[in-house]
């Protein structure tokens, strides 16, 4: 994401542009001292800048300051930023739950989709899909913190759910998703983490042939760096890079706030 866009830019927007550039420079070099100290590979975790409640116009600047994907919870919310920002190239990524009827709409413009916990959902999503003649990257969601008002799979169910998804030709399975505990006791953070790298071992063994799980995609801004430590290779970080929201997390996310 290191492409600046030019964009006509007044006072104010130009502040916004700075700002947004600056955040972004510091969460890549926060991923790089993160990688470097614990020996892997920067370019091996990928950011995903989470654009959720951010406006249209506001992703305009962003884009122009080096976001050239972005990542929304809540379909309609997507689907009208897309719509707005269609003259950009934006690769838009869906990391939110997602109810059946909703499945058109995402195969319509979407590039990717984490948040896959339903086989009624896949059936749906690539029924959607094959009708669209278009394939996408997706996520099986996991629920490691045990939480009830968390969307996910269960780790126990995992194995038999991933059995199943050969039968839905246009969804390419890239890997696992999580969202882990919303705390401040890093350890039981990290336990989550760690207990996806586990499932992703697992799977990487007895998953069917097709089927990728190299990709885990865990870590938010408060979170990130523990999440690259256990193998995170996706991190999907919102505030560190456009603000404080207007609205609570436990808008977005069940059980945060």
């Amino acid at each position: 994401m290191d492409q600046e866009n030019t964009l006509e830019l007044n006072e104010e927007q130009q502040q916004q542009f700075n700002e947004i550039k600056t955040n972004l420079a510091t969460v890549k070099q926060r991923i790089v001292d993160t990688c470097q100290r614990i020996g892997r590979d920067p370019a091996s975790v990928r950011l995903l800048p989470v654009t959720k409640t951010v406006p249209a116009e506001r992703l305009r600047i962003a884009f122009a300051a080096g976001c050239l994907e972005m990542g929304e919870n809540k379909i309609q919310e997507a689907r009208e930023k897309s719509e707005a920002l269609k003259d950009l190239d934006i690769k838009w990524s869906i990391i939110g739950h997602l109810q059946t009827n909703k499945a058109k709409y995402l195969a319509r413009f979407a590039n990717e989709f984490q948040a896959l916990d339903s086989l009624k959902v896949a059936e749906e999503l690539d029924k959607r899909l094959q009708n669209e003649g278009r394939a996408i990257d997706v996520y099986v969601q996991v629920n490691s913190s045990g939480e009830a008002s968390k969307f996910g799979l269960a780790p126990e169910d995992v194995r038999a759910f991933v059995m199943e998804l050969p039968n839905f030709s246009s969804l390419r399975i890239k890997g696992l998703m999580t969202l882990a505990i919303f705390s401040s006791d890093h350890d039981r953070v990290r336990e989550c983490f760690i207990k996806m790298r586990e499932i992703q071992a697992m799977l990487r063994q007895e998953a069917p042939a097709g089927l990728s799980f190299d990709e885990l995609s865990m870590g938010m801004s408060g979170d990130y760096e523990l999440a690259i430590e256990e193998g995170a290779t996706v991190v999907r970080v919102g505030q560190a890079i456009f603000g404080k929201r207007p609205l609570p997390d436990s808008h977005y996310w069940p059980g945060l706030g």
